[in-house]
């Protein structure tokens, strides 16, 4: 059913639509391949302007096949869920999704987000998030290690 379904939405669009969706397919499959492929860490992290990227130094992120990511470092072992889809509010965009149930006090909090694909390579995911009410933008790029 969902192929019919698909195959009736691409069918109802103009070319340049379907080549968004179509792109936006790929990239998904492509990402979650790459992400799976070994161990990232964060080479940027700059949120609302400032450069954080430091409070995530020594992290090593494993991303799993079943959704699950774990980052650990010297200190500690976290565990949390990600994703990468569709967005539901577009036909073109990307997200990737990370959640980690921490404090909203933890570093970890400020990486809990759907963020949207501005590019990737089979060694590098930049992302970029738009803050809520304020329309600040955060971005983060996880490179393999």
């Amino acid at each position: 059913m969902a192929g019919i379904t698909a195959t009736l939405f691409i069918s109802a669009c103009s070319n340049d639509e379907v080549d968004n969706v179509m792109d936006a397919v790929q990239t998904v499959s492509d990402v979650q391949t790459n992400v799976v492929s070994g161990d990232w860490m964060i080479s940027s992290y700059v949120d609302s302007g400032v450069d954080e990227t430091s409070d995530y130094a020594g992290y090593t992120f494993t991303f799993n096949n079943d959704g699950v990511v774990s980052a650990s470092s010297t200190a500690e072992m976290l565990t949390g869920a990600w994703s990468v889809q569709m967005d539901d509010s577009s036909d073109s965009d990307v997200d990737f999704t990370l959640f980690f149930g921490v404090p909203d006090t933890h570093d970890f909090d400020d990486l809990s987000d759907d963020w949207d694909i501005v590019s990737y390579t089979a060694t590098m995911i930049s992302l970029r998030d738009v803050s809520g009410g304020s329309g600040e933008i955060d971005t983060l790029v996880f490179t393999q290690k």
